[in-house]
């Protein structure tokens, strides 16, 4: 685990650009009365440094931390995230932290700016949802003195604390489940496979077949339904087929959501009973599931949790500098509901 280091100083900055401090402030400002070659000069110690411009300066006294934790998710809109968040933050409070909450929409350039905008209020640690694999600005946190927390997905190479579920084993209890009871031909609805849950989640959906010694149909394969409208889209298309699944494995709940609402506008015609739809599998739990016209079995756990141990790995790091960096698997459960 990288050991805290010095943050760069506004003084250093001037220094190594061999100008005042007050220059460095008014380029970072908008250079007004700063010669455009002068401009130059700082912001390229700016970015030889790595540093920080701190928005809380004249909020923390001297010798006083800001008290805060920088939270990134992915998707702001899905419930799922926003309890994860209140997990992170009930867990903060029992400190006297704050939480400053920040969404990064799946894109690795919006969580760059944002772990930054979060370095310059001058969080204590940053507890994130990776958008992507790589690990660059959140190394550059940690050599700064940030710890970093992974949070439901990890980044390889990257020397951080993490907690993640058990999603390879997960999914292939429920692939197995949804075998034992009949099914063979199996849709399977899941995010990108370069996003660690997508991968890891597919990759036991493949094992419960394999074990089982039955092919995968790759017609009925959709790997890459970032949202709802996108899963609904991939759900349609298996259902027109001619030999449609008979149940459908969804990865994450946004794609089970979109299955389902498929179903439902589908069901509205009239054309078919519900009987002749498939059942589906939801990895992630989500509202009003249970009010569903045809069967949803869920494999659960509990993203409020996922958010308490990703604080406690933080704070526990923030109390006690140094050490092995933890790997955190948190168990999930079946929830059988089948025909």
């Amino acid at each position: 685990m990288t050991a805290r280091a010095h943050r760069p100083t506004i003084k250093e900055v001037a220094q190594h650009a061999g100008v005042s401090p007050m220059t460095v402030s008014r380029t970072l400002s908008g250079g007004l009365n700063v010669k455009p070659d002068v401009q130059e000069r700082v912001l390229a110690a700016v970015a030889e440094l790595g540093y920080h411009r701190n928005e809380n300066a004249r909020s923390i006294r001297p010798g006083h931390s800001s008290g805060l934790i920088g939270v990134a998710i992915t998707n702001i809109a899905n419930p799922y995230y926003s309890t994860f968040a209140l997990g992170v933050e009930e867990e903060a409070a029992l400190t006297g932290r704050r939480i400053l909450l920040g969404n990064t929409s799946e894109d690795a350039v919006r969580e760059n700016a944002l772990v930054s905008d979060f370095l310059g209020r001058r969080v204590e640690g940053l507890v994130v949802v990776p958008a992507s694999n790589a690990p660059e600005h959140l190394a550059d946190a940690q050599r700064q003195g940030v710890p970093v927390v992974q949070a439901s997905r990890r980044i390889d190479g990257l020397d951080a604390d993490s907690v993640v579920l058990a999603d390879e084993e997960g999914a292939q209890r429920g692939a197995t489940a949804l075998l034992d009871a009949g099914h063979t031909r199996i849709g399977y609805l899941g995010n990108t496979l370069s996003i660690f849950t997508g991968q890891r989640r597919h990759a036991g959906f493949v094992r419960a077949f394999d074990e089982r010694g039955i092919p995968i149909d790759q017609d009925i394969v959709a790997a890459g339904q970032q949202t709802v409208d996108q899963a609904r889209e991939a759900t349609r298309a298996m259902l027109q087929m001619k030999n449609p699944p008979t149940a459908l494995f969804c990865a994450n709940n946004r794609n089970a959501i979109g299955a389902l609402k498929e179903i439902n506008r589908q069901l509205s015609t009239g054309v078919r009973p519900a009987s002749d739809y498939p059942e589906i599998m939801s990895f992630d739990d989500f509202e009003l599931a249970e009010l569903s016209p045809v069967p949803i079995s869920v494999i659960d756990h509990d993203p409020r949790e996922l958010g308490r141990t990703a604080a406690r790995l933080l704070l526990d790091r923030l109390d006690a500098d140094g050490g092995a960096v933890r790997e955190v698997e948190l168990p999930v459960e079946l929830r059988m509901h089948l025909r």
